[in-house]
């Protein structure tokens, strides 16, 4: 599999990627896709951050979750609650 890239995920904002969650599945809206500062200009890839929103009133912990989305397929992603608004919680993936 190669690399994923901010370029990968921009092209999925307001889309859903479902995760496995011992035996269910949870929708994650992705609503933010950005670059980070380069720290390294020897590193594999540009770092990015991205952030979804999940809509359930359960806050789900800081782990690696299994992520599938239709068009990119799956992988996996370590997800950290970052935020709550009216609707859910926000969830953060830093890619560096």
């Amino acid at each position: 599999m190669d690399l994923l890239s901010l370029e990968h995920f921009s092209g999925c904002l307001n889309e859903t990627f479902s995760a496995d969650l011992q035996g269910m599945q949870a929708a994650f809206v992705l609503v933010e896709a950005q670059p980070l500062p380069v720290r390294s200009p020897d590193a594999l890839r540009a770092p990015f951050s991205l952030v979804f929103h999940n809509a359930s009133a359960l806050l789900f912990p800081q782990q690696t979750y299994r992520m599938h989305h239709p068009r990119l397929g799956s992988t996996d992603i370590f997800l950290v609650p970052v935020a709550q608004d009216k609707t859910g919680f926000l969830y953060q993936a830093v890619f560096n």
